[in-house]
């Protein structure tokens, strides 16, 4: 992970947060919601069903995933995927009563008066995932742009490797001329002690 490819942390943290501060909502408020006459359907608490399964926690989920990636990870593509993740499940969200309408399924009619049915419905499902959705896009957009001091820095990186990699070519360059000159070094020693003992060996037949 190096060069462009890595972000500031501080890029992803306070969409993350607020991404995950707003699934815990978006999964929890439909069972404590009935506390204060604020929900849908049934007026009792913590009842579990497959719709609040399909419409609620699992988009909550997704939701949480994707901010708690963006928090805890600086690299560009992976903090991608938590933005793309916390959208699918922002958008779920919104769509989602609509199209489990075709399923014959739904959370039930909201609670309350005509005004506390539209906070009902903004809080819950629509209003709820359009601020998951523009958090997460706001994520995208910061983790997609690079900025001019993470270019200056990712270049400053590769032309120290590069200057690392130049050191290593040149001081093995240097390294064989070396051994060659001790070799012929050690090789003209190896002559000069042959001749050298050839003399002495014509010398002392000569005695």
């Amino acid at each position: 992970m190096t060069g462009t490819m890595r972000a500031p942390r501080s890029r992803g943290m306070i969409s993350g947060l607020l991404l995950v501060l707003l699934a815990i909502w978006g999964g929890l408020i439909p069972f404590i919601g009935p506390y204060f006459d604020f929900g849908f359907g049934s007026d009792q608490t913590w009842v579990y069903t497959a719709d609040r399964l399909v419409l609620s926690i699992l988009p909550a989920v997704a939701v949480g995933l994707g901010g708690l990636i963006l928090l805890a990870t600086a690299n560009r593509p992976v903090a991608q995927f938590g933005g793309w993740l916390a959208a699918a499940g922002g958008l779920w969200f919104v769509v989602g009563n609509t199209i489990a309408a075709l399923w014959n399924m739904g959370v039930g009619a909201p609670l309350g008066g005509e005004g506390r049915q539209v906070a009902e419905q903004m809080s819950f499902f629509e209003g709820l995932g359009a601020v998951m959705i523009l958090l997460a896009g706001l994520a995208l957009g910061r983790f997609l742009v690079i900025g001019i001091r993470e270019a200056r820095q990712a270049g400053m990186e590769r032309r120290l490797a590069d200057d690392r990699v130049g050191a290593g070519d040149r001081g093995e360059a240097t390294a064989v001329p070396t051994q060659q000159k001790r070799g012929h070094f050690h090789l003209g020693r190896q002559k000069a002690g042959a001749s050298a003992g050839k003399e002495r060996h014509s010398t002392s037949r000569r005695d």
